[in-house]
């Protein structure tokens, strides 16, 4: 394995999959008999946070992954939580305006023992929400270590090496954001998983 590229080594990870079992995130297995459903089409990505969003559109249609845009939407502490929750929101449904989006995944909110982070994170994330609603557009959910399994291949991966991973995947440089490859990880996260289960 040694020598080889991220990118290359997740083009080839994509291509030998097929003929398992996979479990879906309600839990219900689903066994797909040798037929591979590949998600061919454009992933939107997102990280939410109150403070710095991470957004990302990803294209499926080829065989690599390509990045089409990547952002962080940022709050200023000077930013009122409700001027916040306004901003993400605007600010999502421009980029959804701006690009034609086939579904949207998330990243699952992780448990936080201070409420009040806990409410600002399910804040911007129920204004996401709405904004990917008014799009109509199917949301799917992930769990930070699945992010990281999936892209990574460690489940308790830094940030730093999400983006270093992510940008070879891509072939771009290492200028974005954390909260942009924390983003981009989790829309290949979801084409990924497209790969090896038909999401309803």
């Amino acid at each position: 394995m040694a020598g080889k590229s991220s990118r290359r080594m997740w083009t080839e990870k994509l291509s030998s999959c097929g003929g398992e079992n996979f479990t879906n995130r309600s839990g219900t297995a689903h066994h797909n008999s040798g037929e591979v459903h590949i998600f061919k089409g454009t992933a939107i990505g997102i990280d939410p946070s109150l403070r710095g969003t991470g957004v990302a559109v990803v294209n499926f249609s080829e065989t690599t992954p390509r990045l089409m845009f990547s952002s962080r939407i940022a709050c200023h502490r000077s930013l009122s939580f409700f001027q916040c929750i306004e901003k993400i929101f605007t600010a999502t449904s421009d980029i959804l305006g701006e690009f034609s989006v086939d579904c949207a995944a998330i990243e699952q909110t992780i448990y936080v023992q201070n409420y009040r982070v806990s409410h600002s994170m399910g804040a911007a994330k129920g204004a996401i929400i709405a904004a990917l609603m008014r799009k109509n557009l199917t949301i799917s959910e992930y769990e930070p270590l699945r992010v990281k399994m999936s892209v990574v291949g460690v489940g308790r991966a830094p940030k730093e090496q999400i983006r270093r991973t992510v940008c070879g995947i891509l072939n771009i440089g290492d200028n974005i954001s954390y909260d942009e490859s924390d983003a981009v990880a989790v829309a290949l996260c979801h084409g990924w998983a497209s790969k090896l289960q038909h999401f309803q």
